[in-house]
């Protein structure tokens, strides 16, 4: 088959459940228990790639499991498809999840369905505090916030807190290194997802203040070449990255358009994979934080952590391929998942729709 012409849609249609490798059921029984476990143990097949985190020495896969917005949902809302997102990102052999408890009801989510498995253990959880106080310089929300995702999420010790979006950082950062130093966490980290913190991300890097760096990133937005994934890699600091896929809207900027033929070089089947593996491939980059609800879309991300990388001529010549594609330039004038405002209407949802009527 001319894998050129495989799609997003055509490559689920080929692989089906065999790029899964387990199929779960769909509650937590016993069985569904066992074949978790069994997947989890996936984690050191040379099948998978990982990163060596430079601070601890852990493996990790190259590929995470995002959560903002697709895993949130209202009180009452089935999550039949989110466990199977869940299940399916497990049994390919993934590791590492990211949450917030600013992320609506995802935490909680992700809670349940990692308690749900008695592997659980296994998974690299990163979480985050997005906490001000109520006066300067007033931990006591941090510590609440700290405490209340431990419950959620059914963790005792968390392998990465993160001062979301460097949120009260002066305040927030220090007291995440004693809860290190306590052995409460693992790591210490902070993130952004916007490229104009990048340079007060750096200097939280240079300073040697944190653990980890969470950064926005793809093919289309490269400004953490600049300085940040270089101070990073200078460091020895991991770094998470978000936004790989621009919310959709570099898949849809090629929707209609063949995957081109030197894609097979490194084993992208679709486009997903094409941008992931691009993402992936920096030196400096441990693991693609990439979310979604659908089931057959995180089976066809999972395998961008499978097979052959890009090397840096591949990678410029990917870049030079996307930039012969009409609206790519403009990525960044679109709204995020352009056509699918309505797809996530969870908490976080409602409540910016609360907001903007009173703007009215």
């Amino acid at each position: 088959m001319d894998q050129s012409k495989i799609n997003r849609r055509g490559f689920l249609g080929t692989v089906g459940a065999a790029a899964t490798g387990i199929a779960f059921a769909a509650n937590a029984t016993a069985q569904a228990q066992d074949a978790a476990s069994t997947a989890l143990g996936m984690v050191s097949s040379p099948d998978v790639v990982t990163r060596t985190l430079p601070r601890s020495g852990e493996r990790v896969t190259v590929l995470g499991l995002g959560t903002f917005l697709t895993f949130d949902l209202k009180p009452g809302d089935r999550r039949d498809d989110l466990r199977k997102v869940f299940e399916t990102y497990v049994a390919a052999g993934g590791r590492v999840i990211d949450t917030s408890p600013l992320y609506g009801s995802a935490e909680v989510t992700v809670g349940q369905f990692m308690g749900e498995f008695a592997g659980s253990g296994e998974l690299f959880l990163a979480n985050k505090v997005w906490s001000t106080g109520e006066y300067l310089g007033d931990e006591s929300h941090a510590q609440e916030s700290f405490r209340q995702s431990r419950l959620r999420t059914w963790r005792n010790t968390i392998n990465l807190m993160q001062c979301h979006s460097i949120t009260n950082a002066p305040v927030v950062i220090p007291l995440m290194k004693d809860w290190k130093q306590n052995g409460l966490i693992r790591h210490v980290g902070v993130t952004h997802h916007e490229s104009t913190a990048q340079d007060q991300l750096t200097r939280i890097v240079e300073r040697d203040d944190v653990d980890f760096v969470q950064t926005n990133y793809s093919i289309f937005n490269r400004d953490a070449e600049r300085r940040l994934l270089p101070a990073a890699a200078d460091k020895g600091v991991g770094v998470l990255i978000n936004l790989p896929l621009e919310k959709a809207r570099l898949m849809t900027v090629v929707e209609g358009h063949r995957l081109p033929e030197f894609a097979q070089e490194f084993a992208a089947t679709s486009w997903a994979q094409f941008f992931l593996k691009w993402v992936i491939a920096h030196p400096a980059v441990t693991t693609v934080l990439c979310g979604t609800s659908n089931p057959d879309h995180m089976r066809d991300n999972a395998q961008a952590m499978i097979g052959p990388l890009p090397d840096e001529r591949m990678r410029r010549r990917m870049v030079a391929h996307m930039e012969t594609i009409p609206g790519f330039s403009s990525i960044g004038a679109m709204p995020w998942y352009p056509g699918k405002e309505k797809m996530y209407s969870g908490l976080i949802r409602e409540a910016q729709a609360n907001a903007a009527k009173r703007l009215q």
